[in-house]
């Protein structure tokens, strides 16, 4: 046991049983001592064990991290800095677009047609509105002719609706037969998705016939938008024609009117040319349909009517 003190103490047995009673004495102190400072964690200065190491930390490399030093210069501005000293040059590049607004998005004072284009008595209250009202738009439109006359001299009120219907006549005709380079010379971006629209697998029998009114200006417009740059002049043409048309579907069936029945329309067109355009020209842009106008026929649908179910002996 007194061994085993000693060797917590760190002095070896051996050395002790060689020395002197008075100083074994003293020996058996001083590793009492050292054997209370351990317990207290006080680390006695005589004790060997103090030097070696409480454990041992190995370092394992687990990964391997390469860290990238920042590039000191830039690649871009370093290339060409070498193009400029052997005399050649980059062209810069434009991130900004050019936006090219060749059209509007609709009407800008819709007209509002009188139904039947009928004339009410000035005696009557009604009559005197619409003779007032009357005359307030047709002081705009001589407005309006006077701006766009100064972007284009040749514009005549008189002979425009003839010009109109011309335009109308061939745009349908290029509709019938889907000319689609030609078809975007005679009418807006506006107009042309909804020409076009569902006539993809439909074929379309179209025919002028006759014009039962001439055609005549009923309504102008020129309003000046964000810039003067953007000046657009709309014009609503009346006209009243005989035509023929008839739509079939992919199979060949009858969908809408008839190519041996002419129908009368009156229909209310509305054209546009954007004035400042070197070579913009007048097309085909709306439709104003009247509040009052007859209701469209529906369409003939052709449907399966199912047999008589048979038998697999019948069959």
């Amino acid at each position: 046991m007194f061994r085993d003190r000693l060797r917590l103490s760190g002095i070896p047995s051996h050395s002790i049983s060689l020395l002197h009673p008075v100083v074994q004495s003293g020996a058996r102190n001083m590793a009492a001592f050292a054997r209370l400072n351990i317990a207290k964690g006080v680390t006695c200065l005589l004790n060997v064990a103090r030097f070696a190491p409480s454990c041992l930390v190995i370092p394992v490399r687990t990964k391997k991290r390469l860290k990238v030093p920042p590039r000191s210069y830039d690649p871009l501005e370093q290339q060409q800095k070498q193009l400029k000293a052997a005399g050649l040059m980059i062209p810069e590049e434009k991130l900004s677009q050019y936006i090219t607004i060749t059209c509007t998005r609709g009407i800008f004072d819709p007209y509002i047609p009188a139904e039947g284009d009928a004339r009410m008595s000035m005696l009557s209250k009604e009559g005197l509105l619409q003779r007032t009202e009357k005359l307030k738009q047709t002081a705009k439109s001589y407005t309006a002719i006077r701006k766009i006359r100064e972007s284009d001299p040749d514009f005549r009120v008189k002979t425009f609706g003839e010009k109109a219907q011309e335009i109308f006549i061939e745009a349908h005709n290029n509709l019938a037969n889907f000319n689609e380079e030609k078809l975007h010379t005679l009418v807006t971006e506006h107009c042309y998705p909804e020409m076009v629209q569902g006539n993809e697998y439909k074929t379309i029998r179209w025919s002028f016939l006759e014009s039962l009114e001439p055609p005549r200006v009923v309504h102008v417009r020129c309003p000046t938008l964000l810039n003067e740059d953007l000046l657009y002049g709309q014009v609503t043409v009346r006209i009243h024609i005989r035509q023929i048309l008839a739509i079939y579907d992919q199979f060949g069936r009858l969908m809408y009117g008839s190519e041996q029945i002419p129908k009368d329309v009156l229909e209310y067109v509305v054209f546009e040319r954007h004035l400042l355009h070197r070579t913009g020209q007048w097309r085909l842009h709306d439709k104003i349909v009247p509040s009052w106008a007859p209701p469209k026929d529906p369409l003939i649908k052709t449907v399966m009517i199912p047999g008589p179910t048979l038998t697999p002996s019948e069959a």
